[in-house]
């Protein structure tokens, strides 16, 4: 990675998905960390502010992705279709998107990405159950399966090329829990940003996977293998405990969606007779 002259670690991030629901949070949370921040969504992003450059783009568009790459150091990869979809929509957004990622850094001796995974990659594991990064993926939808293929690809070219990734695979990152299952998959914005701070500055972290959750009361993830990171959440869904006094009863034996970690995605997906 670039280390350029001004006080600031880099020179350029690209952050893709900045129109999102978690790309506008980090719009405004990540210009510390370089001279410029590239932004790119399929859609409108506005007007640029200084130290930020806007680059609408389509990830399934192979050409736009490697001309958008230049001269970039580190990228966020944040963006494709964030919910359970059809296949098509899916494969091109997520897929087809996350391929050209890869590609377009291969070419432009991009050295670390940080691909926004999810917790769908192990969404049918029980909620009785704690996983860590070693254990076999158990996705929960096309979405899921997506992210699945995200993480592979990640260490295709890590152990093909030496392109650093640190695939998190985000819980629930929303301002605050919203249901019962949140309570235990929250994961704030803020310990969201220190992860990713984390992922970006730690010297070597060759591919790595960690479940981004905050320090929640109950746990179905083990983020020993990610420990190098040195991440040490903040924040915690005990703060919104009174909202849900009904958490400790938590799974009901009779519900897929509290069953299975991945929740109501269980039931988004192909529906079959």
């Amino acid at each position: 990675m670039t280390t350029p002259s001004s006080a600031k670690p880099f020179k350029r991030i690209l952050l893709t998905g900045a129109a999102g629901g978690l790309g506008k949070i980090l719009r405004e949370r990540i210009k510390d960390w370089a001279d410029v921040v590239r932004l790119s969504d399929i859609s409108d992003l506005g007007t640029a502010a200084p130290g930020e450059e806007i680059v609408q783009c389509d990830l399934s568009d192979k050409a736009a992705v490697i001309a958008m790459m230049d001269g970039v150091d580190v990228v966020l990869h944040f963006g494709g279709i964030s919910t359970e979809s059809n296949f098509e929509a899916i494969m091109h957004a997520n897929i087809q998107g996350t391929y050209n990622i890869y590609e377009a850094v291969h070419k432009a001796n991009v050295k670390r990405v940080i691909f926004a995974s999810s917790n769908h990659t192990v969404g049918y594991y029980k909620t009785t159950d704690v996983i860590d990064a070693d254990m076999p993926p158990r996705p929960d939808g096309m979405y899921g399966i997506s992210k699945c293929f995200g993480e592979s690809l990640s260490r295709y070219y890590y152990d093909r090329f030496g392109i650093e990734t640190v695939c998190i695979r985000i819980g629930s990152s929303f301002p605050a829990p919203q249901n019962r299952r949140m309570m235990v998959t929250y994961f704030s914005y803020d310990d969201l940003v220190e992860l990713l701070r984390c992922s970006i500055f730690t010297p070597k972290v060759g591919h790595t996977i960690t479940f981004g959750v905050s320090n929640n009361p109950a746990s179905w993830w083990d983020n020993t293998k990610a420990a190098h990171l040195g991440f040490q959440a903040k924040d915690s869904s005990l703060a919104f405990a009174e909202n849900f006094p009904d958490s400790g009863t938590y799974p009901a034996a009779d519900d897929i969606t509290t069953t299975y970690q991945g929740g109501a995605f269980l039931l988004t997906g192909p529906q079959y007779k």
